[in-house]
């Protein structure tokens, strides 16, 4: 090993998985000098003209002395990475760093040399600008500020792998080479690009799990029945249009086929290619079956065994080796502890899951970390009658258990550009990354609707995930503000799915209602009014009312101007007169194919034939008989609630949904107008103003300096105003009174009238409690009120007396932020008070925060219209505190050492906001994987 004089300490947290632009995954880490061997065996495998490209000069064979320079490193002034896939190099980086003269130096020289070097076989798979994201982060990390790369001009490859990563660059040519010089420093176009190469490799790495070449089911059963043998009939039933591969080492060795599906002993065993595995084979015999796949080429692994992290610390362990191996060989996994995977795609017909029937194909996406709760989404989607009527048909379903890899993100990710999917639906357990899944929400939810249920905020055993100290609601605004649409129950996420996924978005607020019950257009015009929706009058088409009755209705309904979207609601039909089910979806969907800018939704009581009207069409209805099922297969007509017949509706109708219940289509139509909002506003989300007379650099010195002290500290008062005020926040100064007579002096040189308040941590900010006196306008009157807060709170070292200036009379506010290790910077607003904490009534958004973000944050919470002129009070000064928040909020940004910040009162007045009280706490700042380089998170 190296001696301590050659090196710093092994750099562990250099280590990371990284997904590769394939898919697959590799490992990135240090090289030391146990890799000889590898590095000789690598660079055997380098074809010549690499080795000449990266030499400049036919260089066969490294020399002893060659490895030696190549894995001894310091880790400071020479670093040397690898990219490996199955313990082996498939590719190397090595920075050296150098001074003004371009020979080797040390700190503070921060410019170095830097060189690859990828395998052949591995070039094309995006390995180099994966080690440049990690080598850079490094350089970084050691006081490195600057690149220099010479490359021949024949090497395009490799100029194409620095100029493409979108750092400041310089180029020039001498002496037949390239040179090219870089800033380290992250920019927002270095950052652009590493998404967008995120994006693209872990969009990869799901579809290679969901549209597989070939799959085989490692742990079937001989015998009918369990896991494995369940498994590969769902399969072969779902007619999965590739080979299929039975594996069980108890088969006896001349099985030869079960089922008609080839049979083998082992992976290995297999002829072809494998995509694809799933393993059904107890968590012990799970490392041996990794290790197979892995020497076999498989791509990944859906593993259904139980006994991970479910089950406890041991299996916490067992967990994180099982990640470990089949990473080493860069496969993913979805799982352990999963329900399986399920691609309804014709050119896949994928249904790799403990679920018997293929759902129906749609335009639906579905994830869910519950097997249990999968089950229960599958089968209200299947479902024609009961509970939600009208259903749609999914393209993909993600069930990850444990998901101890492959996660929500990763879904995210592949959706986000799958073209057969134009609505997700995710159930949340847990959240193992929520500065990234905002992220990735944010930018899904531009182009396609996310509806999510998250769960209460206890993870359950089996998912690993970081800590956050944000309260669950708080983590629900912040998604909200992030164009999620959070509902609370699996009914309202199918319920919202459905709508998104069959109505286009409505423009506004507005809504037509009509129908044959009066009643039941009443109970649906007040669902309109607690859910913020503007109704118009119900019209009652009265239950004498036709077809064609309710196709004229709701073509005028449509055309008007004054509506943005329709719901119908209807009985069943009583006397000669009424329409037949067909007949009146047939003239609600005419209607409204007439009308396709605007919404229709439809409240029935127990109309089992209408809902399957309006529902069936010949893409989206259930395949026949137990053989392969196809897009194209001719359906049956299945029966809804009391076998009333399905009717088929024409190709490529309007497909209208259908709910039992007025309260349930209303809240689904909300949550769509909320959407739509969110959508338009999203086209233009503001700016992050600049302010001149803030002093970044002078709060960073100050910040410096403070920290010099300790790992993390409260701000005494006058550091705090000094602080704030760099960034144009000046707290009004309170001057400790600790007797009557201090009092006197500090209100003589502030000048009446003053404030005087206990300060005591069980009386600040209570003036409830009568700890605060106000408008004291001399000096007889401050005496007075110190008598009466002593003898009611206690002596003046117990309650602590301060004077202050008075301020404006106002409305009383308060401004938090903090950063949280899991979701980042959070801004949080709300009115001060004791009846807004009971209530809850905090509005919050992720910083950095925009001018509209500020708009919006404090238009957010319920007692807004206090601030606005309630019953004609005079409103208050809101540019003024959209200015102070936004000031807040760049502090933060810019400081990350600046952990949490809490200005209460801030008393909004007429004219301007005065800060009362402020409190700042520093620390070292949390880690920000998300600009860093990219990993995978080890949970």
């Amino acid at each position: 090993m190296q001696s301590a004089s050659d090196r710093h300490e092994y750099p562990a947290h250099w280590e990371a998985d990284v997904v590769l632009r394939d898919g697959g995954t590799a490992r990135i880490r240090p090289i030391t000098v146990d890799d000889a061997e590898r590095l000789v065996s690598f660079y055997e495998q380098v074809s010549d003209e690499s080795k000449y490209y990266r030499f400049f000069a036919p260089y066969p064979r490294l020399s002893a002395k060659d490895v030696h320079r190549f894995t001894h490193h310091d880790f400071v002034d020479r670093v040397g990475l690898a990219a490996t896939v199955g313990g082996e190099f498939i590719a190397t980086v090595r920075y050296d760093r150098i001074g003004a003269d371009g020979m080797a130096a040390s700190a503070p020289a921060d410019e170095a040399e830097v060189a690859f070097l990828v395998q052949d076989a591995h070039q094309g798979r995006g390995v180099a600008s994966a080690l440049l994201e990690h080598i850079a982060a490094v350089a970084r990390e050691r006081d490195i500020r600057r690149f220099a790369a010479e490359v021949l001009p024949a090497n395009t490859k490799m100029i194409k792998v620095f100029t493409d990563a979108g750092y400041t660059q310089q180029r020039s040519f001498e002496d037949g080479v390239v040179r090219l010089e870089f800033d380290l420093e992250p920019t927002a176009r270095s950052l652009a690009v590493q998404r967008a190469r995120e994006q693209r490799a872990e969009s990869h790495s799901v579809r290679r799990l969901l549209a597989p070449g070939s799959v085989a089911v490692v742990g079937t059963g001989r015998a009918p029945g369990g896991v494995g043998r369940s498994v590969l009939g769902n399969l072969r039933e779902a007619g999965f249009t590739g080979p299929l591969h039975a594996v069980n080492r108890a088969f006896p060795e001349d099985l030869k086929d079960l089922d008609g599906i080839p049979a083998h002993r082992s992976v290995r065993e297999i002829a072809g290619p494998v995509d694809l595995a799933i393993v059904a084979v107890p968590a012990e015999q799970v490392p041996e079956v990794v290790t197979e796949c892995g020497e076999h080429g498989v791509q990944g692994l859906v593993v259904l065994s139980a006994g991970y992290a479910e089950s406890g610390p041991d299996g916490r362990e067992r967990q994180r080796a099982l990640v470990r191996h089949a990473r080493a060989y860069g496969m993913r996994i979805i799982g352990p502890n999963a329900f399986g995977v399920i691609n309804t795609s014709p050119q896949v017909r994928l249904n790799a899951s403990l679920a018997p029937e293929m759902p129906r194909p749609g335009r639906i996406g579905l994830f869910a970390q519950s097997g249990a709760i999968g089950i229960a989404l599958l089968s209200r989607l299947h479902r024609r009658g009961g509970g939600v009527t009208g259903t749609t048909g999914v393209s993909t379903f993600v069930s990850s258990g444990n998901r101890a890899d492959v996660s929500g993100n990763d879904v995210l990710q592949y959706w986000y550009d799958d073209p057969d999917t134009d609505v997700a639906l995710m159930y949340l357990e847990s959240i193992g990354n929520p500065r990234k899944f905002t992220r990735l929400a944010r930018r899904t939810a531009a182009a396609k609707p996310l509806v999510v249920v998250q769960g209460s905020g206890s993870a359950p055993q089996g998912h690993a995930v970081r800590a956050t100290r944000l309260p669950h609601a708080t983590v629900s605004a912040l998604l909200r503000q992030a164009g999620v649409i959070r509902v609370d129950t699996i009914t309202e996420l199918v319920d919202a799915g459905l709508l998104l996924a069959r109505q286009p978005l409505p423009r506004g607020p507005r809504v037509a209602i009509l129908g044959n019950s009066e009643s039941l257009g009443l109970l649906t015009y007040d669902a309109c009014l607690s859910e913020g929706l503007r109704p118009l009058p119900p019209l009652d088409l009265t239950t004498e009312a036709s077809a064609d009755d309710f196709h004229a209705a709701l073509a005028r309904a449509l055309a008007d101007e004054t509506c943005d979207a329709v719901v119908v609601t209807a009985i069943p039909a009583i006397g000669e007169t009424s329409p037949s089910d067909a007949a009146l979806a047939e003239a609600l969907r005419s209607a409204a194919a007439a009308a396709p800018a605007k919404p229709v939704l439809v409240v029935h009581v127990e109309l089992g034939g209408l809902a399957a009207a309006l529902s069936a069409a010949a893409a989206t209805a259930p395949r026949a008989g137990a053989g392969a099922r196809t897009r194209d297969a001719t359906p049956p007509r299945p029966g809804g609630p009391g076998g009333a017949p399905a009717v088929e509706a024409p190709e490529g109708a309007r497909l209208i949904p259908a709910y039992p219940a007025a309260e349930r289509a209303v809240r689904a139509l909300a949550e769509a107008v909320k959407y739509g909002q969110w959508r338009r506003e999203a086209a233009d989300p503001g700016k992050v103003p600049e302010y001149d007379d803030i002093d970044e650099k002078g709060a960073a010195r100050l910040i410096d300096g403070l920290l010099s002290r300790g790992q993390g500290l409260t701000l005494g008062t006058e550091e705090t105003c000094e602080l704030l005020g760099h960034y144009g926040v000046h707290p009004r100064r309170a001057t400790p009174a600790p007797t009557p007579d201090d009092a006197a002096r500090a209100a003589g040189t502030l000048g009446y009238p003053v404030a005087l308040k206990a300060t005591a941590p069980h009386l600040r900010h209570r003036a409830d409690l009568g700890g605060v006196r106000l408008d004291l306008a001399d000096e007889e009157q401050l005496r007075r009120a110190y008598t009466e807060l002593t003898e009611l709170f206690g002596r003046p070292e117990e309650i602590r007396p301060v004077v202050q200036a008075m301020a404006p009379r106002g409305v009383d506010t308060v401004v938090r932020a903090v950063i949280d290790p899991a979701a980042g910077a959070v801004l949080s607003f709300g009115l001060a008070g004791a009846a807004s904490q009971l209530l809850g009534d905090m509005a919050h958004r992720l910083v950095p925060v925009t001018d509209r973000d500020a708009t919006s944050l404090i238009r957010s919470i319920r007692t807004a219209p206090l601030l606005f002129g309630w019953r004609g009070a005079a409103p208050v000064d809101t540019p003024a505190l959209e200015e102070l928040l936004l000031r807040v909020s760049r502090l933060l940004d810019d400081h990350p050492e600046v952990v949490a910040v809490t200005l209460e009162p801030v008393v909004v007045a007429r004219h301007g906001v005065s800060v009362l009280g402020a409190s700042v706490r520093l620390a070292p700042p949390p880690a920000r994987d998300d600009l860093g380089p990219r990993t995978l998170p080890v949970y």
